[in-house]
């Protein structure tokens, strides 16, 4: 339970976390920098590394011990983040690829498997394929859509050894649905934790946490941060999946400068505004892709043409402003270079979530799904700017895709 348990999730965004401003007046947490901290006496040092050891970190008001293990500016983010998400504890890291790769380090060991969607963001397939067996852990992939199957499609995915499971939902260039509160039911059925990457829709817009799902994965670079100019992930623990994660984070030496914490904060403040730009835009951006010959699908699991559309609209709240394009199979390579490479606002960036608006040619990678389009795929992502320029921009794109050769 929080403060704010009892107003909208606009009023959350702007009130969660103010009550940390030690003393200050000020409308925002203030920023405090620090690493080491100083103890009245040797009871005191002793205390409060007896709290810290006992699972106290901060959020009962225990002052820290060490820099490490947090500021007010770092409790602050972590007390709205918590209460956004409905959980326990969270933690910030150093990106969101971190956030990744410790949530699925914190519950494995030797001798386990975990199960990795296949069409989870690259990074954390390579990480799975490639670093996880380095340790005797072995990892496979599943179909995201798995669920459509049934229970007993999903049970049959689960070996013994298996101890984890990482969803997302939807992924984040294919944007096939999960159905989360399936699988989730069934992990824990089978004793295995389960991780989802969350960042598509924001706390704001899901909880995986109520769904069943034991942790809540966000690259906080995109719409937390919401500006382009930071690099952050974070984790979201319940009870049952907290205390493996707290061990890990500090035996890593794992930690986000206070800095970072305060623009990530901020950023919340502002999300829930910037979120409905970004999915008006997309919007409007998708009517009129959708008019063009050159355009086989769209993918966006709020569009109610999208394979996925059921599965969000039962259990998500709100879209973001990212989605694919797949182009006819007819349209080379060369034709979608020159539509890119032209764009004016379009940028050409391997992220999203700020305010800007990105375009980039994709190339899913898959093992156990194919890729179920035969057409190139793009993807954008919706800024803030106005869609009108936005169109004109997609308009001259699209003739020179015409014209090349």
């Amino acid at each position: 339970m929080d403060d704010h348990d009892d107003t909208r999730p606009a009023t959350r965004l702007v009130a969660l976390g103010r009550d940390a401003r030690a003393g200050f007046d000020f409308v925002n947490p203030p920023l405090v920098r620090g690493s080491t901290v100083l103890h009245a006496d040797v009871a005191d040092m002793r205390s409060r590394v007896a709290r810290r050891n006992a699972g106290g970190d901060g959020e009962d008001g225990t002052p820290a011990a060490y820099g490490i293990y947090g500021t007010p500016t770092h409790l602050a983010f972590y007390k709205a983040l918590t209460a956004l998400e409905g959980g326990h504890r969270s933690w910030a890291f150093p990106s969101g690829l971190t956030a990744c790769t410790m949530a699925i380090l914190a519950h494995v060991q030797q001798g386990d498997h975990v199960l990795i969607a296949d069409s989870v963001y690259g990074p954390t397939r390579r990480f799975a394929r490639d670093t996880l067996p380095r340790y005797g852990v072995q990892a496979s992939f599943y179909d995201p859509r798995i669920g459509e199957q049934g229970r007993a499609a999903v049970e049959a995915l689960f070996h013994d050894n298996t101890r984890l499971l990482f969803l997302e939902s939807p992924g984040s260039l294919t944007f096939e649905m999960q159905d989360v509160p399936l699988l989730a039911q069934v992990a824990r059925s089978r004793g295995a934790v389960s991780v989802i990457d969350n960042t598509w829709a924001t706390p704001l817009y899901f909880q995986p946490l109520a769904h069943g799902v034991d942790m809540s994965v966000h690259a906080a670079t995109k719409y937390i941060g919401g500006h382009s100019d930071l690099l952050m992930g974070t984790v979201t623990c319940n009870e049952r999946a907290w205390p493996r994660m707290r061990e890990t984070i500090h035996h890593y030496g794992l930690t986000t400068s206070p800095d970072d914490c305060w623009l990530a904060l901020r950023g919340l403040r502002s999300m829930g505004a910037r979120l409905a730009q970004h999915r008006a835009t997309a919007e409007a951006l998708i009517a009129w892709l959708k008019r063009q010959p050159e355009v086989e699908r769209i993918l966006y699991p709020a569009d109610p043409g999208d394979p996925g559309h059921r599965l969000w609209k039962r259990d998500m709240s709100g879209a973001s402003g990212l989605f694919g394009v797949v182009l006819q199979p007819g349209v080379a390579e060369a034709r979608l270079h020159a539509l890119i490479d032209g764009m004016r606002l379009f940028g050409r960036g391997y992220s999203w979530g700020g305010f800007e608006s990105l375009l980039i040619p994709a190339a899913p990678e898959r093992t156990v799904t194919p890729y179920a389009y035969a057409g190139r795929l793009f993807r954008i992502a919706a800024g803030l700017e106005d869609p009108a320029d936005l169109l004109a921009d997609l308009d001259a794109g699209f003739a020179r895709l015409r014209s090349a050769t």
